[in-house]
């Protein structure tokens, strides 16, 4: 297994895993946590089909180091938010699906990436929670953008300052997570679950239906629309010619 500070990265046929491997806690030294040349090169394989996003041991991460947020200065502290938001941005931009595998605890920082992830799959002993308020702060890598764009803005709100612990359970009836796994079984529940969706499709289908859905979000409607058709095109000129081979 690749690693650096503190991540790993694996390959289990055509799915990447990320792994945050400082157990039991799984604290983000900073929130760039993965150098974003790094992230590129082990999410540059050909063939890479999916990624899923776990924690080492027990737990998926309690988050930020706080002691070294609040001795950084003013600077490089507004310097280290800034890169673990364009981390974030990255990881919600790859062409391949991306799911965070959530056991037990998944608090501040750690939250903030599984919503970056495109699925959450969390075992029923999980808990999530933004607790920054409690430390006299707030979210700062994208959580107050995200979580309201999954439960709502007035749950949001109500998670966020009230630093509530939410079940997975809960969790789920709010759409913060998509699945439920049994105790401590996320991330296979999330392996079977990209294995399904991936595992007889070719990589260009997987991408290229990543990337549309994305375009939904980030394109006006016109060239969403034409981006599809596109790209539609393209699969059904090599599956015919495919085909063709096939044939002869």
């Amino acid at each position: 297994m690749a690693e650096v500070q503190g991540v790993g990265f694996s390959m289990t046929g055509a799915i990447g895993v990320i792994t945050l491997n400082d157990p039991p806690s799984n604290t983000l030294a900073l929130p760039e946590f993965i150098p974003p040349e790094v992230l590129r090169d082990w999410t540059s394989h050909p063939e890479l089909k999916g990624l899923i996003i776990r924690g080492e041991g027990k737990n998926f991460s309690t988050g930020g180091n706080l002691d070294r947020i609040f001795s950084a200065n003013p600077d490089e502290l507004k310097d280290w938010m800034q890169r673990g938001h364009l981390l974030l941005e990255e990881i919600r931009r790859l062409d391949v699906p991306v799911i965070a595998a959530i056991n037990r605890v998944c608090f501040g920082g750690g939250l903030e990436i599984a919503l970056a992830c495109h699925i959450r799959v969390a075992s029923e002993n999980a808990l999530l929670a933004f607790p920054e308020v409690n430390h006299g702060v707030m979210p700062g890598m994208g959580g107050t953008f995200r979580l309201p764009a999954v439960a709502g803005f007035s749950a949001s709100a109500s998670m966020i300052l009230g630093g509530d612990i939410v079940a997975a359970g809960d969790a789920l009836k709010m759409g913060i997570i998509d699945h439920l796994a049994p105790k401590d079984k996320a991330f296979e529940t999330a392996m079977t679950l990209l294995q399904k969706m991936t595992s007889d499709r070719p990589v260009e289908v997987v991408r290229f239906v990543m990337r549309a859905l994305r375009n939904a979000y980030e394109l006006p409607r016109k060239e969403a629309m034409a981006e599809e058709v596109r790209m539609f095109c393209t699969l059904a000129a090599r599956e015919a010619e495919r085909r063709r081979k096939g044939d002869s």
